[in-house]
């Protein structure tokens, strides 16, 4: 029974994660005048923690949805909580210095705490599995993968690391299309949707006000922005941009033109006997390997395999995602060949040209702030944006300027040219990747 995804509904598109959220809670629809000190935009990872990081510090908040809550990319990812942020911090050396490189570096590792401690301390039941591994397609990422691995014990990583041979990797996975691994016990998966519903949860008992169907049709920036949407309005001192691959030109052109919506999708199978489980992934980890088009997978809390993939920079949805993925899953895992497929679904995520969050404000109006452009590692790095956005406008110190100060193209083409001409430039990457 292959459910089709309704990418596009106003409602949560049908996915397995839609079919076993635990704490999905109605919002209303803001209607009238509100005023606050902050208005967020976007209901997804960003927004939410957000909210939280403010109402921790005492700023009264009010959070726009256009959909609902976790509908974007933080309720479809692939569920992968990963160490880091970014990508090649170094590259960035001559903008933010050796001493922002090394804060982008350290604060890879404590997103991930802050995603731990936020689901202990709020019991927030989202299938916390810690595990996951690098996977070397080529010799070449092998090297790469020794050169991290040294990287992180220079750093002073405080997690179990190792390096797999491909004689090692069936420790850990089963499957002859790898030629090694890099295994690191300080990342993970979980349910992502779960997480993002939790923590709304923990957004609106700390006080919080959270509308759902309440697009941001309009901004008028000034001392007291006003944030308007189809029924209602915001006044307040502050607003936060949160949309992510969802802000549009429309909204903001500025950071409207430095993102790429790139689909990501996923498929997951039946569920999977014991045994099946043993011969795939005996340790119940999560996997990424390093190719541009990359594929990632780990088994769900049922033992279903979550295998992901396919992203796309064209701006369209394949047709059928079982038919352009299962070929893939078939190639990692042929002892699951003809497995059946319940769930197909997918979406878009935001990507930056150089692969770096974007985290700042904007510069016509100080007091405008936006996060974005997470490059499908957002489940970590949104958590601590979200911490930095808080800390920069309640005017406290924190590394809030070491992203401020990276800059960030506007994709070429505008909204109608810019999805193909990307797509053009990644076959050349995707190419590279043959060899």
């Amino acid at each position: 029974m292959t459910t089709k995804p309704p990418v596009h509904s106003e409602q949560y598109p049908q996915s397995y994660y839609v079919d076993t959220a635990k704490e999905i809670y109605a919002h209303p629809q803001l209607e009238g005048q509100v005023s606050t000190d902050v208005c967020i935009i976007g209901g997804g990872f960003s927004g939410i923690n957000t909210a939280i990081e403010l109402r921790q510090k005492g700023l009264n908040v009010v959070l726009l949805e256009a959909k609902r809550i976790g509908w974007g990319a933080s309720g479809r990812n692939g569920g992968e909580l990963i160490r880091g942020i970014g990508h090649d911090p170094a590259q960035f050396i001559n903008e933010i210095g050796q001493e922002g490189v090394s804060a982008i570096e350290q604060m890879g590792f404590e997103a991930v705490e802050i995603v731990r401690n936020r689901i202990q301390t709020h019991h927030i039941d989202c299938d916390l599995q810690m595990g996951y591994c690098d996977l070397a397609v080529k010799p070449r990422h092998m090297l790469e993968l020794e050169q991290e691995f040294a990287h992180l014990k220079r750093l002073g990583y405080q997690h179990e690391i190792k390096l797999l041979t491909q004689s090692q990797l069936g420790e850990v996975i089963c499957s002859d299309f790898y030629q090694g691994a890099l295994v690191d016990m300080g990342s993970g998966h979980l349910h992502p949707l779960n997480l993002a519903l939790g923590e709304a949860r923990v957004a609106r008992d700390l006080g919080a006000q959270l509308f759902e169907y309440s697009a941001a049709e309009k901004i008028i920036p000034g001392d007291k922005p006003r944030v308007l949407t189809a029924k209602g309005e915001v006044t307040c001192q502050y607003v936060v941009l949160a949309g992510n691959a969802y802000i549009g030109h429309k909204l903001n052109s500025y950071i409207g033109g430095k993102v790429l919506p790139a689909g990501s999708y996923l498929l997951a199978t039946e569920p999977l006997t014991e045994a099946q489980c043993q011969s795939i992934i005996p340790q119940n980890m999560a996997f990424a390997d390093m190719r541009i088009a990359l594929d990632y997978f780990h088994l769900s809390a049922d033992r279903r395999l979550l295998f992901g993939g396919l992203c796309t920079y064209s701006g369209k949805d394949p047709k059928d995602i079982e038919a352009a993925l299962r070929p893939n899953l078939e190639k990692v895992f042929p002892q699951l060949k003809g497995v059946r497929i319940d769930y197909e679904w997918g979406g878009m995520i935001g990507i930056g040209a150089n692969r770096m969050p974007q985290i700042g404000r904007l510069p016509d109006a100080r007091n405008i702030f936006y996060a974005q452009a997470y490059a499908g590692h957002g489940v970590n790095a949104t958590h601590m944006a979200a911490k930095l956005l808080a800390e920069a406008i309640c005017q406290q110190a924190g590394y809030f300027d070491v992203f401020a100060k990276i800059k960030h193209m506007t994709f070429p083409g505008g909204t109608t040219f810019r999805s193909p001409m990307l797509a053009a430039g990644m076959l050349y990457h995707r190419f590279k990747d043959l060899f």
